[in-house]
């Protein structure tokens, strides 16, 4: 692999930065609501499946004892 002086490379780095199209404020808003929904529905469903292995748990620890 070739190369280059740290001056060329700048040069690339900003040229490919400039290729990168940055999300708008509004879809960064939306993606942000839309991630804070989900982690929220996950964590309720996560509690109740923790809640329900616990139930079943204890009933058969219960039984066994």
């Amino acid at each position: 692999m070739a190369r280059s002086n740290p001056f060329q490379f700048m040069q690339q780095v900003r040229a490919e930065a400039a290729k990168v199209v940055w999300p708008s404020r509004r879809e960064t808003v939306t993606t942000t609501i839309i991630v804070f929904i989900m982690a929220t529905i996950m964590a309720i469903f996560f509690f109740a499946v923790d809640q329900i292995i616990q139930l079943g748990l204890e009933g058969i620890l219960t039984l066994a004892s």
